[in-house]
């Protein structure tokens, strides 16, 4: 789909699009109560802001990359259909192969309660198939209003069962790392990669002062950010999964990776919702399977 023909799916004073620089596609939306920035390629929430709201919800590093073929460090990137390395150990990309491919837009439309609602769509291909040799429509559903709303729906388009896991990878910006703490799973169960998969227990809120990368298994309830240095609070409520899954690069790793600041650990912290680690998806053939979340500043 070229530009003029994105074009058709604008609405009058609430949604444009945008052909950036650097040879992507923005979807921008300013309606009354927000404003947020989408990219066609990666199908991906660059920015989000309520109207009541100086500070964005979402962190992007100013060294991400916006090539083809390369994720973009910050925002909602999405992991599919596998969470982390290759399940296979066959030289795949890490967090599956979705979040570094042009999307297609299929909906764009005004919501009664003046919210505004993008659907963006990626069908399997020879390409994809090449990687992963299963049909599928994958689709993702952002909703911009008081809160921020994304449904990603899998479909199983075969004949077969698939078997995925996934995550909404967002990363959420905050003033300072070192204030920030995270509530809502004390007393769960986690999995440390930074300590060889250890199985250990969260006690209290979760505070960053190293790094960090957790897969925290069995979640339920909702998790609140409380950013002390931005005075807000994010609330993040999921559905569809039981898996929450907390990650910071810290000092040394941050360093090393070339689209990130060596400061941007400080502003940064993913929370990310989640069906990983021993949690996956079965889909049998013809059902479909729906992860949601819901974000609001308070």
């Amino acid at each position: 789909m070229n530009f003029d023909e994105l074009c058709q799916y604008e609405l009058e004073n609430e949604l444009q699009f945008v052909d950036i620089e650097h040879g992507f596609t923005y979807i921008e939306i300013n309606n009354a109560k927000a404003h947020a920035t989408i990219s066609t390629y990666s199908g991906q929430v660059l920015s989000y802001r309520p109207k009541s709201r100086n500070d964005d919800l979402l962190f992007v590093s100013e060294k991400a990359y916006y090539v083809n073929g390369k994720a973009i460090k910050g925002g909602i990137p999405v992991c599919w259909p596998w969470f982390g390395a290759d399940p296979d150990d066959r030289g795949r990309p890490a967090h599956g192969f979705v979040r570094n491919r042009q999307w297609e837009v299929t909906a764009c439309e005004s919501c009664a309660d003046g919210s505004t609602k993008v659907v963006m769509a990626l069908v399997d291909s020879e390409d994809t198939r090449a990687i992963w040799p299963h049909p599928f429509r994958l689709s993702i559903e952002i909703t911009v209003g008081n809160s921020l709303k994304l449904a990603l729906l899998t479909q199983n388009t075969g004949n077969d069962s698939i078997t995925i896991s996934q995550a909404l990878h967002t990363y959420f910006y905050v003033g300072d790392i070192a204030e920030v703490e995270l509530h809502g799973l004390d007393g769960a169960s986690y999995l440390d990669k930074t300590d060889g998969f250890a199985r250990k227990t969260q006690m209290g809120p979760v505070t960053i002062d190293a790094e960090v990368d957790r897969i925290y298994t069995g979640v339920t309830g909702e998790l609140v950010i409380d950013d002390a240095s931005l005075g807000r609070k994010i609330r993040i409520a999921s559905r569809g999964c039981s898996t929450a899954v907390v990650w910071n690069p810290w000092i040394e790793l941050a360093a090393s990776m070339g689209d990130l600041d060596d400061a941007d650990y400080k502003r940064m912290i993913c929370v990310e919702t989640a069906n990983a680690g021993p949690e996956t998806v079965e889909i049998a053939a013809g059902d479909s399977y729906r992860l949601e979340a819901e974000y609001t500043i308070e």
